[in-house]
């Protein structure tokens, strides 16, 4: 008994460090890089839009799971695609309600979500063939991955553009913000410099 309690929280352990890094959405599958380079101008966006994602990939992961037996191979994109908009409106809907701040400065990038290649990802490839628990684990870990490299790619872009995060100042006085920063080439610029980094740590390992 012990030892399959071992083996199934190491089980669970793997796929929740899995999406944190080993298999990060962003760095290491280089999945979602439109919201990724679209949003992250500052923190505050692109944490609205990792919530959302997290949000949207546990609910339609534990949707596709409960009915992944019930699937017809023809009718499998399909569904996934439903499940993934149903919570994708609900995400917009209370974005437009509770934050209608931020759901103007996300613009179509939440309802986007829907064909965002890393929620497909896990419904396809976890949620269609492993059971709840696995599923929300799998959910939580890619979308925390996600969202957490949104908000380091955001916070060296918002610092550098207005010397800020979360519009607290953080710079010096003598701090010449990089106008650059905030505009899409400081994306891309910003993401390839993080993508080599994490190529450098992770060169040579598993």
């Amino acid at each position: 008994m012990t030892k399959n309690s071992d083996t199934t929280a190491g089980i669970y352990k793997e796929t929740l460090l899995a999406g944190l890094w080993r298999e990060n959405p962003v760095f290491r599958l280089l999945l979602g890089m439109c919201p990724t380079l679209a949003v992250t101008a500052a923190v505050k966006p692109a944490l609205t839009m990792g919530l959302s994602v997290i949000f949207v990939l546990v609910c339609s992961n534990i949707v596709v799971s409960l009915m992944r037996n019930l699937l017809k191979p023809h009718l499998r994109i399909l569904m996934f695609t439903l499940t993934i908009a149903t919570f994708v409106t609900i995400a917009d809907l209370f974005l437009k309600a509770f934050q209608p701040e931020m759901s103007e400065t996300l613009g179509p990038y939440v309802p986007l979500i829907i064909v965002n290649c890393i929620i497909i990802c896990r419904a396809e490839a976890c949620a269609s063939k492993n059971n709840l628990l696995v599923s929300i684990i799998d959910a939580v870990g890619m979308g925390v991955g996600f969202t957490l490299t949104l908000c380091v790619l955001a916070g060296v872009r918002e610092l550098l553009s207005t010397g800020m995060i979360f519009e607290a100042k953080v710079m010096p006085d003598w701090f010449v913000p990089w106008a650059a920063m905030s505009m899409p080439v400081g994306a891309f610029i910003t993401l390839g410099l993080l993508l080599g980094l994490v190529n450098k740590l992770t060169k040579g390992k598993s």
